[in-house]
């Protein structure tokens, strides 16, 4: 026995040498993925990578862009939801922009184009006869449809589409700041500007605040209003209506920045300070938010309360996530929050806790219960900002818990929403799965929370929230900064301390960020960002990913020539190029699924589950085939030169 320890301490002590570095420490252990690669905490380096992995066609798991429709030729709710919702499609597109890339951006641009081409013009009818004041955004779109209001409850009583609008503005304002696109931005702008317009008609001028009836809310019909002592509901000031305007502002306020309308972006920061002027008589003396504020003085969600004693979830994330609030209040409101479990049963925020005690509708009702639907279920768009509130503050293993529990939907195909009992289990479970946009809330804001991105008119900053453990991060796909593309890593922890693009020092940044000005930012830029102790090193070349050469079914052929052709013709970072790379991806996909479930290395789902989810690639691909030949024969009778240029080329390849 004496001999055994003796030898094993002699092993210990060979494999410590082996890791102790030249500093003298010992050396973190390594992970090497697809999409990041670092040292330390490697749990939470490999959910990055599985985040990052749900973009992008894999064998494995679903992926957005199951989400796609030719009919519009973008994103969809889901396969039974038609339409693109405002309130639903919030926290995955505001954290995944900065690294959608083509074809996503096409396709996330077309599905926000169905509310703005139904924009509220006060003449025009929509669904149930509805006609949006100008500039009103809706709560769903389609080609064909739209909805002024939230068009589930008591639909009688229903305001407009208050905040909705605002987060419209807001998506869209972030997606154009992004691009830098001059031409969007000149097209976009004008409806912008209504929409913010059509949100001031309520802003009451004796306090600031702005008034919403019910279901005016973002995550509608959850908020009843004014339920005044006849019975009957009317308008009271709307926390989250402040909260997403100001944050619609703020971007709003930047774009007219970058197209050189210095008055408007004076008015439109005047609005945005007297909106914050407001915002302290919303607040408890905990430094949390109410939901809402009647006009008759009664505060609604002062957790604890006699009357309306709930916490309100959303509001408060919400103005942890776009920065309404200090870091100081962000941290109160964290507080508040972790010091409620029942809020995270399940590890996932909720709507609010304990139950709602002030909707119009019956709560022993199934779909109204606690837990269940708006009252008190789980919105993964809403924990995608809820997930950003948890960087802001350093809550590193609350984002970690968040994205685990999410990633188990996942590797069952049941990427559903909302999710019920209290977030754990899906809403439509007799599916054989699931797919809904919503669920891709989670790892979009796992990812944009390392570095939240903050864009301006002449620059965007960088706040790195790396977590504690990791001592090296390379997140090896590029952010998107206009026509620019960054490569992002870290060396060490907590505050920043050095700053090197492409090797060469960088001098613009303090403690807590990185300011990159568009026009001192190389075209490409690998961005080392050092803290605490760390000391820059010289960071792994990001290999380009290699064009797959999977075995084409018939008719697809053409795909992977036209990709390559486009390519040859310096058109293969397009819209078109990438969308026939992403057929020939899911060739490779499903050819790499079909041989990881004849081998065994991927585990079989239930027989009807897996039928379906099999079905789904194979779906998928058609759809992404069919979108693409649409758009490509319309392209043949074009006068633009580009698009003449492609369709030419696609004649070649195809013969069509």
């Amino acid at each position: 026995m004496r001999e055994t320890c003796a030898g094993l301490w002699l092993v210990l002590a060979v494999t410590l040498i082996g890791l102790i570095s030249a500093g003298g420490a010992v050396a973190a252990e390594r992970f090497e993925g697809t999409y990041y690669q670092g040292e330390g905490d490697t749990d939470y380096l490999q959910l990055l990578d599985t985040s990052a992995r749900l973009f992008y066609p894999s064998p494995e798991l679903q992926n957005i862009s199951m989400l796609y429709t030719p009919a519009w030729n973008g994103f969809v709710e889901g396969p039974t939801w038609g339409a693109w919702w405002i309130q639903n499609s919030y926290g995955p597109t505001y954290c995944s922009l900065p690294f959608f890339t083509e074809p996503y951006t096409t396709f996330v641009q077309n599905a926000q184009d169905l509310w703005f081409s139904h924009i509220g013009d006060g003449k025009t009818k929509g669904e149930k006869d509805w006609v949006g004041p100008d500039g009103c955004l809706c709560d769903a779109a389609a080609p064909t449809l739209v909805y002024y209001k939230q068009g589930d409850g008591r639909i009688d009583i229903h305001d407009w589409g208050m905040e909705f609008t605002a987060a419209g503005v807001v998506m869209q304002s972030e997606l154009l700041l992004i691009s830098r696109d001059n031409a969007a931005i000149a097209h976009y702008l004008p409806l912008l500007e209504r929409s913010a317009n059509f949100i001031e008609t309520r802003r009451d001028p004796k306090n600031n605040l702005f008034l919403a009836g019910p279901a005016g809310n973002l995550l509608a019909p959850s908020y009843a209003g004014w339920h005044k002592p006849d019975g009957s509901y009317d308008k009271a000031y709307l926390t989250g209506l402040s909260v997403t305007y100001i944050a619609g502002l703020d971007r709003l306020i930047e774009l007219e920045k970058l197209a050189g309308n210095a008055d408007k972006a004076a008015l439109y920061a005047e609005r945005r300070d007297l909106a914050m002027k407001g915002l302290p008589q919303l607040m408890t003396d905990e430094g949390y938010f109410i939901k809402s504020l009647d006009p008759d003085g009664t505060k609604h969600g002062v957790y604890g309360a006699e009357k309306h004693g709930y916490f309100e979830a959303v509001c408060n994330h919400d103005a942890m996530a776009f920065n309404v609030v200090d870091d100081a209040q962000a941290k109160k409101i964290y507080d508040k929050i972790a010091s409620i479990p029942g809020l995270r049963p399940h590890d996932v925020i909720i709507t609010n806790c304990p139950g709602l005690d002030d909707t119009y509708a019956n709560t022993k009702d199934w779909l109204w219960s606690f837990g269940t639907w708006v009252n008190g279920g789980h919105w993964t768009t809403a924990e995608a900002r809820m997930i950003m509130g948890y960087y802001r503050v350093g809550a590193y293993d609350d984002a970690r818990r968040s994205m685990k529990h999410i990633l188990g939907f996942a590797k069952q195909f049941r990427m559903d929403n909302n999710l019920t009992d209290f977030g754990d289990k899906p809403y439509q479970p007799k599916l054989p799965i699931n797919c809904v946009y919503d669920t891709w809330g989670a790892p979009a804001g796992l990812i944009r929370g390392l570095f939240e991105y903050l864009y301006h008119a002449d620059s965007v900053e960088l706040r790195p929230h790396i977590p504690t453990g990791i001592t090296q991060l390379d997140q090896r796909f590029p952010i998107r900064f206009g026509t620019k593309r960054l490569y992002l890593s870290t060396t060490g922890n907590g505050l920043v301390t050095a700053v090197l693009v492409n090797g060469k020092s960088w001098k613009s940044f303090d403690a807590k960020s990185v300011f990159l000005a568009y026009n001192d930012t190389p075209d490409t830029a690998k961005i080392q960002i050092v803290m605490g102790e760390g000391k820059a090193r010289t960071v792994p070349e990001v290999v380009p990913v290699v064009m797959s050469s999977p075995t084409m079914p018939a008719g697809l052929e053409p795909f992977r020539t036209l990709y390559a052709r486009l390519k040859d013709a310096g058109l293969g970072e397009g819209y078109e190029a990438c969308h026939a790379k992403l057929v020939v991806d899911y060739v490779t996909a499903i050819e790499d699924r079909k041989k990881m479930l004849a081998d065994g290395t991927l585990a079989k789902l239930p027989e009807e589950s897996q039928v379906a989810a099999d079905k789904s690639y194979q779906e998928t691909m058609d759809k992404l085939a069919d979108g693409l030949r649409g758009v490509l024969k319309g392209y043949a009778g074009s006068d633009d030169a580009r698009k003449k240029q492609i369709a030419a080329i696609w004649k070649e390849c195809s013969g069509e």
